[in-house]
């Protein structure tokens, strides 16, 4: 009669659904997040472990049908396998703030490769099939830092006229440049001069809704209390950019939410915003530990403001997708 409850209950247990993850939803840092192929994907740095040395040594990709349940791929593709890095002198360099963009039918990977010393920061593009990789790099770096420009956080915003624009830069020097990329997608046609923003320091991601073009960006120290998002607006995605403020920053019991992306559920038109930040309450920087992946709901005023983010703990707002097939999203 014991063996019959007990097997009884192994069963109930194997038949109990896995466990709904609350924000934040997983260990990792710079999320990028977007709706492809039926399924919402997130691409972070991975977290730091002590024998990849400075940064992760490789990319991984998360993916759920509706923000709750998510599947952690295989590595998208590692350092080892990206020969121009070591071949460049930087072998302590890591890889770090991955961002994918779909286009051509084919899916291309941008990321840093750092730090800024003693060698110049880098940023790559890798090609794949599929938004769950595997991912090839393209032989070459796409863009290297240097007198007073950092080479960090790639982001790819395809426009409605098929053009894709490449935001980078901040960090030291705290400069945002764009640069009108070539069709083949991993090269860059020629730079389009811009000013930086009020209050940039890293992070540049764009999105368009309803005829508005918004730049958001981190500001701050990424380990202290003062990171935080801010965004401006444009009728282009190229500026001019009108400023309107912070929309995340630290609360009682989250500090330094930042590095970002928005995303868009094609069926609701629900945004959603990806980001990291640490779980703890207000003190100094700089702050030690590893830093956290959290999903929350954006809302917008009649004008196309975004109203301040509020920073959830609980389960990621429920969004499933349509079954689709991959289709190009814009960014």
């Amino acid at each position: 009669m014991r063996l019959k409850f007990l097997l009884a209950a192994i069963a109930s247990l194997a038949a109990a659904p896995a466990p709904v993850p609350h924000n934040p939803i997983f260990v990792g840092a710079d999320p990028d997040m977007v709706a492809l192929c039926g399924r919402w994907y997130v691409y972070p740095t991975n977290a730091v472990d002590p024998k990849d040395g400075f940064a992760a040594s490789r990319f991984y990709a998360w993916s759920s049908p509706d923000l709750r349940h998510w599947t952690k791929s295989a590595p998208l593709i590692e350092m080892k396998d990206i020969g121009w890095i070591e071949a460049d002198g930087a072998k302590n360099h890591g890889l770090w703030a991955p961002s994918l963009t779909a286009a051509n039918g084919r899916y291309y990977l941008y990321y840093s490769v750092g730090p800024q010393n003693p060698t110049p920061s880098r940023l790559g593009v890798a090609i794949g099939d599929s938004p769950d990789g595997p991912f090839k790099d393209s032989g070459k770096p796409l863009l290297t830092g240097g007198h007073g420009f950092e080479a960090i956080d790639p982001m790819v915003f395809v426009d409605h006229d098929g053009k894709a624009y490449l935001y980078a830069g901040g960090s030291a020097g705290a400069k945002l440049r764009i640069f009108l990329m070539k069709p083949d997608m991993t090269e860059i046609d020629h730079e389009i001069q811009v000013e930086t923003p009020p209050n940039f320091t890293e992070g540049a991601f764009v999105h368009e809704r309803n005829g508005i073009y918004y730049l958001s960006y981190s500001h701050g120290h990424f380990d202290g209390p003062d990171y935080s998002v801010h965004y401006a607006t444009s009728k282009t995605p190229v500026g001019p950019w009108t400023y309107r403020g912070a929309i995340l920053t630290a609360d009682a019991t989250h500090q330094g939410p930042g590095h970002h992306a928005f995303a868009e559920n094609p069926k609701t038109h629900q945004w959603f915003i990806a980001y990291h930040r640490w779980e703890r309450g207000p003190g100094p920087g700089p702050y030690k530990g590893t830093r956290e992946v959290a999903i929350d709901a954006i809302h917008y005023t009649k004008d196309g403001r975004i109203l301040p983010v509020k920073m959830t703990d609980g389960p990621p707002p429920l969004s499933p997708l349509p079954a689709t097939s991959c289709k190009e999203p814009r960014r």
